[in-house]
């Protein structure tokens, strides 16, 4: 099996890497060898059991996606993306990554298959921002996606090309809408969502964060741990279960601000909770008050998908995998 991971430049695309390298198998097939692709060519994990090679390219030019899917892997997992914050900034960039890189590499799929049968499974991170205020609390799986921002936008957009593509043929694909990953590890990135991570991981690490919004902000969250094994169990799912709806919204824990700093209290006392400022920005809070708060994955937890169920598992995931001097 070959294994095509587009975005693994980025957290969720490393350690997608790193796990299947690894393990050098997905479910019942073992992998022969994996692509690494970003607009940078992305590190190779250190360990992996099987070939890999890692090679710049930007999916929003049709030559970059057309060579990608040229390489016929059997399953290609989409994870590029502007992220939200970056996307509602630079309007152009975010539509140029976010829809027409998908739409570029659907296409490109697509004519690969007319020359010569090729239908790969694909996998795609979608996002909880696709849906917007107002909306029940929490949101059922049938609840209409009416996006607030434009990152939203773009993820709803390319959820639709999704179950297109796969409803003629094109692909065999499955979406999944990731929660606001916690506790994202390393550096902050430009997500508006950053905060619910830096709350969490600066303080454990003794160093102050900022918090923009108020603690009564209630948001839908999941570990990295989560995230990866949110992807393989959808890169190995029987899609006849999905019928013509080809997105699923993941499970996660639905926790308030002040939920996540009680957490922090118990995990590393009342003095790490001291190091996080108040300090509001009303453009994050804008965005965010758009949001949902939680969902009733039902779908999706019928199929098999799993995550954790309080703040404190959140942390225990950090600690033991990812905080500086984690054994990973």
């Amino acid at each position: 099996m070959h294994i095509l991971i587009i975005g693994a430049g980025g957290m969720i695309g490393g350690k997608l890497a790193a796990t299947l390298g690894r393990s050098g198998s997905l479910g019942d097939h073992a992998i022969t060898r994996m692509t690494l692709s970003d607009v940078t060519a992305p590190l190779v994990p250190a360990g992996a059991s099987v070939p890999v090679e890692a090679l710049a390219a930007d999916i929003s030019e049709s030559a970059a996606a057309e060579a990608l899917a040229a390489r016929r892997a059997d399953v290609i997992f989409h994870l590029a993306a502007i992220v939200s914050g970056e996307a509602e900034r630079n309007f152009e960039l975010g539509y140029r990554v976010n829809l027409d890189g998908t739409r570029s590499l659907l296409e490109a799929i697509r004519r690969e298959g007319s020359r010569q049968a090729y239908v790969p499974r694909f996998v795609f991170s979608s996002s909880i921002a696709v849906y917007g205020s107002p909306f029940p609390d929490p949101i059922p799986d049938d609840y209409v996606l009416a996006p607030l921002t434009s990152y939203g936008v773009q993820k709803a957009i390319s959820e639709l090309l999704l179950a297109d593509y796969s409803r003629r043929g094109f692909i065999d694909g499955v979406g999944i809408r990731l929660p606001t990953i916690v506790i994202r590890p390393g550096a902050p990135n430009a997500a508006a969502s950053g905060f619910f991570s830096g709350i969490l991981r600066e303080p454990l690490a003794g160093q102050r964060a900022v918090l923009p919004v108020e603690e009564t902000v209630k948001h839908w969250l999941a570990s990295p741990r989560s995230a990866i094994n949110f992807l393989i169990h959808a890169a190995t799912l029987d899609t006849a279960a999905l019928g013509v709806r080809r997105t699923l919204t993941m499970p996660g824990v639905a926790a308030t601000v002040a939920d996540q700093i009680a957490a922090l209290r118990r995990a590393a006392g009342p003095e790490a909770a001291d190091l996080i400022d108040h300090r509001r920005d009303e453009v994050i809070e804008g965005i965010v008050a758009g949001w949902p708060k939680s969902f009733s994955p039902e779908r999706a937890t019928q199929l098999g998908f799993s995550a954790e169920t309080t703040v404190d598992e959140l942390i225990e995931v950090y600690l033991a995998e990812d905080a500086p001097g984690a054994s990973g």
